[in-house]
């Protein structure tokens, strides 16, 4: 059983601080925080994998049809949702939002 970490625009600055020193990190601060934000905790089998599969590639203009950034996002900046990339960045962003005991196990 895997858990994923999954953003509906997400308004934490420091959430992104592995991106403060790109050049595109001002903006996209800016847009996750020009609205509310829904966080959750998915998971199942390989839940990072289905959930990138879901959201659909990070570039919306590139992004499969049918997908959540396909049909939602405008650009590769504003994509409308996050997703971990992986299981250990998955431990850190669960982390960032939600205690262990908030979150219940599916066991």
């Amino acid at each position: 059983m895997e858990r994923t970490f999954s953003i509906i625009k997400p308004d934490a600055e420091g959430f992104y601080y592995v991106h403060r020193d790109r050049p595109f990190f001002g903006d996209l601060v800016r847009f996750m925080t020009s609205g509310p934000c829904i966080v959750q905790v998915l998971e199942g089998e390989n839940a990072v994998a289905r959930n990138r599969e879901l959201m659909g590639t990070t570039d919306s203009k590139k992004a499969a049809a049918g997908t959540i950034r396909q049909k939602h996002g405008t650009d590769i900046e504003k994509n409308a949702v996050h997703g971990s990339d992986g299981p250990d960045t998955a431990k850190f962003e669960i982390g960032y939002f939600f205690s262990g005991a908030e979150l219940a196990s599916l066991k």
